[in-house]
């Protein structure tokens, strides 16, 4: 499941703050803020989708994440690939390296850390 672009941003703070209340997600955007009404239809969306829960303090709630950020990211990079690039790792290395014009030290970063991956699964 896939979170909106909303979503994400609340999302965002969280994983940030590891848990959080409604009063310091509406303080942590920018001016002009978004309406409690709108943070909390977000973040009910957001528990629906099963992305975040809340324990209750009186009549506060402190939100925490369920998800991890990098399995998040993960799960979303694996369906780019899916739809964009034919489920291809490769042609999505491909146009990643040639449109994003990195640099010769970035290019060498990263063929370090395929070759750091290359390494481990030898082993």
């Amino acid at each position: 499941m896939q979170l909106s672009k909303s979503e994400e941003q609340i999302m965002e703070l969280i994983w940030k703050q590891g848990k959080v209340f409604m009063k310091d997600l509406i303080e942590s955007f920018p001016e002009p803020k978004p309406a409690a009404t709108t943070i909390a239809t977000l973040l009910k969306r957001m528990q629906d989708k099963g992305f975040v829960a809340y324990t209750l303090f009186g009549n506060s709630r402190q939100y925490y994440p369920l998800v991890k950020k990098s399995d998040y990211f993960s799960k979303h990079v694996k369906g780019i690939i899916k739809n964009y690039f034919n489920n291809s790792p490769a042609q999505f290395a491909s146009f990643f390296t040639t449109t994003t014009n990195l640099s010769m030290e970035e290019l060498e970063d990263l063929k370090k850390i395929v070759d750091q991956e290359i390494k481990k699964k030898k082993k």
